[in-house]
């Protein structure tokens, strides 16, 4: 008796076409919102620290008008002196870290001090032009004191990654939520709760009025910078374990920082940290969906079209003049 062997009917073999097929897609659609999820948590990362930046940004602008275009090597400023101070003098991280936000704070204070109280009734293109050159001046320093070479900073509590959600981040990423969360309720209170804070509020809304009622402008102002300059320096320090620094990095993290703060309005507030959040996540899909090659381009793209369509901010509303 011969032995059969068994056979496949067609609609057995449809059917079992059809569930690897459904298979495929699931695991293809489970794919692509890993990937999702991996360049939004990516995203939101890198958002906060062009929050940080912006907030910067807004601060300066609120108090004098000025657009500081220094803002960006602040940043820079942090995470090379850090490592200084961590290679030089053999400082650990946790003491290296305050030392540097307080040297590059006074570095701001010098630069208050020297290139804008003196300024009397400057045009505001000309107060533009000096933080332009006193950028390119701290580049230069820097670039001739610590040479050209791309350094990193040690990671805050390692390089092991984590999985949540089924996205990997590092523990580098929750310091950075930590941290820019932390900035955001001290700027919060600070601002609405401290008599400093207040008065450089009275300040942004009219400075000849602030002034009317006693309050030091000038001192406001370099508050306006002490502050901005802190700021710039953590964002510096808390980023480059990441993507490590050098003398020139500081160009493109405070234009996209800049980019935040006309995304919320030119606000000291939540509206820049949403901004930055926003420019953030689109930056980091477009790099993922599209290509990394455009990575740089869609900030300025998102600047372009903001300037064209509602140039006072996704978060502040249009004011009229009386004339």
């Amino acid at each position: 008796m011969l032995n059969q062997s068994p056979t496949c009917s067609a609609g057995d073999l449809i059917i079992a076409c059809a569930a690897f097929i459904s298979h495929k897609e699931v695991q293809s659609t489970m794919d692509i919102s890993q990937q999702l999820l991996q360049y939004i948590v990516s995203g939101l990362s890198t958002g906060a620290i062009y929050a940080l930046i912006g907030l910067g940004f807004a601060i300066i602008y609120n108090s004098t008008g000025i657009i500081n275009f220094a803002q960006g090597e602040f940043v820079m400023l942090g995470a090379v002196l850090t490592l200084s101070f961590i290679s030089a003098l053999q400082l650990p991280l946790l003491l290296a870290v305050p030392l540097a936000i307080a040297a590059t704070t006074v570095i701001g204070v010098i630069f208050e001090r020297l290139t804008i109280r003196p300024l009397k009734n400057a045009t505001p293109l000309s107060l533009v032009i000096i933080t332009i050159g006193v950028s390119i001046l701290l580049r230069g320093i820097v670039m001739l004191l610590w040479g050209k070479d791309t350094r990193a900073l040690p990671a805050f509590s390692g390089n092991d990654p984590l999985s949540i959600a089924g996205a990997t981040i590092l523990p580098q990423h929750l310091w950075i939520f930590a941290l820019t969360g932390l900035v955001i309720i001290a700027n919060k209170l600070y601002f609405y709760y401290s008599i400093s804070g207040k008065a450089m509020r009275a300040c942004s809304f009219n400075r000849r009025a602030a002034s009317l009622v006693g309050i030091d402008v000038k001192r406001m102002v370099l508050f306006s910078f002490m502050i901005s300059a802190a700021l710039g320096s953590m964002a510096g320090i808390i980023v480059a374990p990441l993507t490590m620094t050098a003398y020139d990095v500081g160009i493109m993290l405070g234009l996209k920082g800049f980019c935040a703060a006309i995304i919320g309005g030119m606000s000291s507030g939540l509206g820049t940290v949403i901004g930055g959040l926003i420019l953030g996540t689109l930056e980091s899909l477009g790099a993922g969906l599209i290509s990394s090659g455009y990575k740089d381009a869609i900030a300025f793209i998102i600047l372009l079209l903001l300037l064209f369509i509602r140039p006072q901010g996704l978060f502040k509303k249009g004011e009229t003049e009386r004339v």
